[in-house]
């Protein structure tokens, strides 16, 4: 096991850690002393951070491993799932947008899938990444607008618009994509 692959395994234990911080009820609000919000948004800009490390690393150090391309998009489907799916149930983002949300990433991934199957490899998009780092802004500005800032709060909501948007623009760009390099073969 190399450093890129150990970095993605722990964002992936990482992931019910941040579940249980963000929807536990904790006496007072507190976990050590320290908000729980607070507590949840540095441990999900710490699994967030390690999406960029393990891939830095892994090109910088030539060890880009069939294990680390495969589990790097899940743990990032992961975390994203579990960092939405609690900010709805904190209320502090509608059902309907993080479905939307997340339906894509599940469609991208059984687009990816299916075309792999196949020996086609579909890479990520700047439109993808792009996504990606307004869904970090949206998580960490909710969670951190609600609890310290409100005003950062209007910048998640912002950033939920951007993230909902990019979405479903990359999603119909990932299956556009799909089916004109299937349709090649």
């Amino acid at each position: 096991m190399n450093l890129p692959n150990a970095i993605t395994l722990a964002r992936i234990f990482l992931v019910p850690l941040l579940v249980v911080v963000l929807l536990t009820k904790f006496e007072g609000k507190q976990l050590f002393g320290v908000q729980h919000e607070l507590v949840g948004a540095i441990i999900f800009a710490i699994a967030a951070l390690t999406d960029w490390l393990d891939g830095y690393l892994a090109r910088r150090r030539k060890q880009i491993t069939a294990f680390g391309q495969l589990m790097d998009p899940l743990a990032d489907k992961l975390l994203v799932t579990a960092a939405f799916v609690s900010i709805v149930q904190m209320g502090l983002a509608p059902a309907w947008m993080v479905a939307i949300i997340l339906g894509r990433e599940f469609l991208v991934t059984v687009l990816r899938s299916i075309a792999s199957s196949r020996g086609v490899v579909i890479a990520a998009s700047p439109l993808g990444k792009l996504k990606m780092v307004a869904e970090v802004t949206t998580i960490l500005a909710l969670i951190l607008g609600n609890a310290y800032l409100p005003p950062l709060f209007f910048v998640g909501i912002v950033a939920l618009w951007i993230s909902l948007i990019t979405a479903v623009v990359s999603g119909v760009d990932y299956y556009r994509r799909f089916n004109n390099l299937l349709s090649q073969r």
